[in-house]
């Protein structure tokens, strides 16, 4: 049975939202390639927010460069991501997605910086950037 979310959409109205490169990472669960993403180098004061539905995830105080080639972040926003654990790799790989709508957002990682000690090592198309 699929999960339900409190945003739920049919895959034909996933299609129309987001571009195809989205889809195939916030729906079925890729990873874009290290590096592509504008995101990566953003800097302003502001907030990271789902692509699929806007839901605010990350807040630019909570990014760091964390050179993987990825826009990394040590905190999500309170109760805006759920986690789930990878069956092959457990703790090590460990997927995190937008409580709101259920896409696919990249992973979390026990090696960040303090206060947290975790990475959120995000795909940088499952965001968008809204300034401060």
């Amino acid at each position: 049975m699929k999960p339900q979310w409190p945003v739920n959409r049919t895959d034909a109205e996933w299609r129309k939202r987001l571009t195809p490169q989205q889809h195939a990472v916030m729906r079925r669960f890729g990873t874009e390639p290290a590096g592509s993403c504008a995101l990566n180098h953003e800097t302003r004061p502001g907030t990271f927010l789902c692509a699929g539905c806007d839901q605010p995830l990350f807040t630019a105080t909570a990014k760091y460069e964390s050179h993987t080639g990825w826009p990394s972040f040590y905190q999500p926003v309170a109760g805006s991501v759920g986690h789930k654990k990878h069956p092959v790799y457990g703790d090590l790989e460990v997927e995190v997605h937008c409580r709101q709508c259920g896409s696919h957002l990249g992973h979390v990682f026990p090696d960040g910086p303090p206060p947290t000690g975790q990475r959120y090592c995000i795909n940088g198309v499952a965001l968008h950037f809204v300034p401060a």
